[in-house]
């Protein structure tokens, strides 16, 4: 099914391709959490990367939850938009030596993927709202919640420590 095509007839399909659309982010991000993970240097960096690794499979979890309330079959569309803002941290990463550094862009990376996922979320929720699914919306919301927290967890630690020790590292 493609966006924009004959397939989405229906506000009800579209939210069934949008859910199959963040399924698929969801999962491409537990396989590229791990490489963040070994990439990272920063000790709470690491650790949040970890924990997000955790908070990611119950998120997925919690989609499977949500395709079966709906009476939907929990499967996945590509999404290129995750698959091009994955490709850019794993190209970006690869380009930096300094490891001071390479965390600024990790968080950065991190932070780009938190976004989409923001975006996907709180619109699934708005549509589920709409379709008269608020139990469908109340699952997603703690979703998106966590994907808020992990936003702000990030902002702090840039701010706080890591980009004045990248800003350092090539002083």
């Amino acid at each position: 099914m493609g966006l924009f095509t004959k397939d989405i007839a229906t506000l009800d399909d579209l939210f069934v391709h949008t859910l199959q659309d963040i399924y698929y982010a969801e999962n491409q991000i537990t396989k590229a959490l791990p490489k963040m993970i070994d990439k990272a240097t920063d000790a709470q960096l690491r650790k949040g990367f970890e924990t997000h690794l955790k908070e990611t499979e119950g998120q997925i979890a919690r989609l499977e939850r949500v395709f079966e309330m709906h009476g939907s079959k929990a499967k996945a569309v590509t999404c290129p938009a995750i698959d091009g803002i994955i490709k850019e941290a794993n190209e970006l990463a690869g380009d930096i030596a300094d490891k001071k550094v390479l965390d600024a862009a990790l968080i950065a990376a991190a932070q780009a993927v938190e976004h989409y996922e923001i975006t996907r979320y709180g619109t699934l929720i708005a549509w589920a709202k709409e379709l008269g699914r608020a139990d469908c919306a109340s699952v997603l919301q703690e979703t998106l919640d966590e994907e808020k927290a992990t936003d702000d967890k990030l902002t702090k630690m840039a701010e706080s420590k890591v980009n004045q020790k990248a800003e350092a590292a090539t002083a």
